[in-house]
């Protein structure tokens, strides 16, 4: 074999899968390396993809050509819009998926993508020559030839597996960690750390008392991740089920806390505060009696239910005595008991917005390697080390992302500018402009701008366009058209809206906040007409087409104000800062902006300005340097 290509990925998680697909089908010769084969793209934690915020950055992963989406529908077997009581911007899909399902999607993804191969093997070192990255070296001793890495390496990096008092080195349950490539990076001046996530329970359905719990169905309608007409849901949907920790539980488990490697100090890394293990739960909130469990199908095929609420590093016989004070757990049976799980991570603001390292020319970082944790934060990262790793080799414009633009630009940006002190997760407060990410607009703001460089299709993008036209006639019309004084004054104020007092047009009644077009529609007959007419496109989804306007109308003025706020800031990221600017030198800048900025080294003014620890007046003394 001639074991030479443009890129190379390491790791074939969530990140790796994106990453390799991106660049292969951008035009690069790619490799995917991966462990195990028959472990691509596994759901290590839980079996669902999306939630808040997460739910948008899988929007923008389709939008912009890349697979999560499609592969989510594909396995989905429950999908839920969340949030729906509150505005449009706070909506976020959420889908969960039969874990066997999803890997087999992936796997037709990959194989099907001209240009992509996939290897099993470790890497466990990198060829690095001149300050730039050259290839890889793997367990078995083969020195594999790329232009460009992409390390995607999720919790392998020096991986240790923790259940009680007892330790197994391991990247995730049954596979080995992955060592060599930290201490490497470390000789070479890259700053390391450790970081620490875990996981549940999981436990036979036959042994759940089903009668005892709360149901909690899907939503039977439309919505769902990909844009794409050819995309469906096509698996049976099941429901997912809602029980309570209570007093008991907590008695349990306070009575295994000495073994348990969270307070006895056996793990002294950082774990996700906003996503607490059960144990930490129970000592946090000690005056709460109960703490709710959400009991998740892994499949249609399967009887593996995901405990999710009850991640635990506790001893596996204190994790069953807890679990069965649990109504509708009390004859559980385990498959296998929750762990914590130890890894190495490296400080983000190492890389550049490419995720491009700063020390190291062609090597990127995508995922838990950069101290994020998720599944949607991975696969977003991994997008754009792929597409930036393709750029680089090939030539053109690097691809970044600003916030104003994706929630994959504020997550990249979080990263670079402020690094991380715990895993990083995307909540929807996180974001300035949440009005303008919305997860209904995320192919208006992407999919043009991925066309260009290449990476959405002619399909896609033919599909965009015809949206954009549909939503433009649509908004034209309702923006027209008038509804005359007395026409429908009985339907509004039966839904506690006022009469007419004049003629207005359709569109000034939308802004009421008890009408909606389709509420309309069923009293305007020349606008159920004109929905009809929209139904009858059949490479549209008309329903989504109609979402897009009425929320476009309803929300014109926040949208805006927010776009005005946005471009006023966008102006200081215009203001670049050379690479070799000396901040050192300026000793009217404060001590810590000196070292934050020269450690950091933004390249603008906008970047600067979010470093934590430099003040308005450190950007004041920046502008009047840059010459404004």
């Amino acid at each position: 074999m001639n074991f030479k290509y443009d890129v190379i990925v390491v790791g074939a998680g969530h990140a790796g899968c994106e990453a390799a697909s991106a660049s292969a089908r951008m035009g690069s010769k790619t490799l995917l390396i991966t462990m195990d084969m028959n472990k691509i793209a596994q759901m290590s934690c839980n079996p669902a993809v999306g939630g808040i915020a997460k739910g948008q950055i899988v929007r923008e992963i389709d939008a912009l050509g890349g697979q999560m989406g499609i592969v989510t529908d594909r396995s989905a077997i429950q999908f839920r819009l969340l949030n729906q009581s509150k505005g449009p911007a706070m909506w976020s899909p959420r889908s969960q998926s039969d874990r066997k399902r999803f890997i087999e999607e992936w796997v037709k993804v990959l194989s099907s993508t001209d240009n992509l191969s996939i290897w099993q093997d470790i890497v466990v070192s990198l060829i690095i020559k001149n300050n730039k990255v050259c290839g890889v070296k793997t367990m078995l001793g083969i020195e594999m030839e790329a232009q460009a890495v992409v390390l995607t390496n999720g919790t392998f990096l020096n991986g240790l597996m923790h259940c009680g008092k007892t330790q197994i080195p391991g990247g995730r349950t049954s596979e080995p960690a992955s060592y060599g490539i930290t201490e490497q990076l470390v000789e070479l001046g890259f700053r390391s750390d450790r970081m620490k996530t875990g996981t549940p329970a999981r436990i036979d359905a036959r042994s759940i008392r089903f009668e005892e719990l709360v149901r909690q169905d899907g939503d039977n309608d439309w919505h769902q991740f990909s844009y794409l007409n050819t995309v469906h849901r096509e698996l049976k949907q099941m429901p997912c089920w809602i029980t309570y920790t209570n007093p008991r539980t907590h008695e349990a488990l306070r009575a295994g806390l000495a073994d348990s490697p969270l307070f006895n100090g056996q793990i002294k890394s950082i774990g996700p505060r906003y996503c607490p293990s059960i144990e930490t739960k129970i000592v946090t909130f000690a005056d709460k009696e109960a703490h709710q469990i959400f009991l998740e199908p892994e499949g249609v095929d399967s009887n593996e239910y995901y405990v999710n609420g009850f991640s635990s590093s506790l001893p596996w016989q204190v994790q069953l005595a807890g679990l069965k004070t649990i109504k509708g757990l009390e004859d559980v049976v385990l498959y296998r008991p929750g762990y914590a799980i130890e890894y190495d991570f490296f400080d983000p603001t190492q890389l550049h917005h490419t995720l491009e390292t700063k020390q190291i020319k062609n090597l990127f970082f995508a995922g838990q390697i950069n101290g994020t944790t998720g599944y949607e934060e991975a696969a977003g990262q991994g997008l754009v080390a792929g597409v930036n790793a393709h750029i680089n080799v090939h030539g053109g414009h690097p691809f970044t992302m600003g916030r104003d633009e994706s929630y994959i630009g504020v997550l990249i940006d979080d990263l670079v500018n402020k690094g991380v002190d715990e895993p990083y997760r995307m909540f929807t407060s996180r974001a300035e402009y949440r009005i303008l990410l919305r997860q209904d607009n995320a192919d208006e703001r992407l999919t043009e701008r991925s066309h260009e460089m290449g990476l959405a299709d002619s399909h896609r993008y033919s599909l965009f366009q015809k949206k954009q036209s549909a939503c433009a006639d649509f908004i034209g019309y309702i923006q027209s058209t008038t509804v005359r004084k007395g026409t429908i004054d009985g339907w509004l104020e039966s839904i506690g809206s006022t009469a007419l007092h004049e003629g207005c047009k359709i569109s000034d009644l939308i802004l009421r906040p008890q009408v909606s077009i389709k509420g309309l529609a069923e009293v305007l007959p020349e606008l159920k007409t004109k929905i009809k007419d929209l139904s009858e496109e059949t490479e549209l989804n008309y329903e989504e087409v109609v979402e897009s306007c009425e929320i476009q109308i309803k929300y014109a003025g926040y949208i805006k104000r927010e776009r005005q706020e946005a471009d006023k800031l966008q102006r200081l990221e215009q203001i670049r800062i050379p690479e070799s600017f000396n901040y050192e030198e300026v000793q009217s800048l404060s001590t810590e902006a000196r070292q934050k900025l020269s450690r950091i080294r933004p390249g603008s003014i906008g970047e600067a300005q979010r470093i934590p620890g430099v003040s308005p007046n450190d950007i004041s003394v920046l502008l009047v340097l840059m010459g404004r």
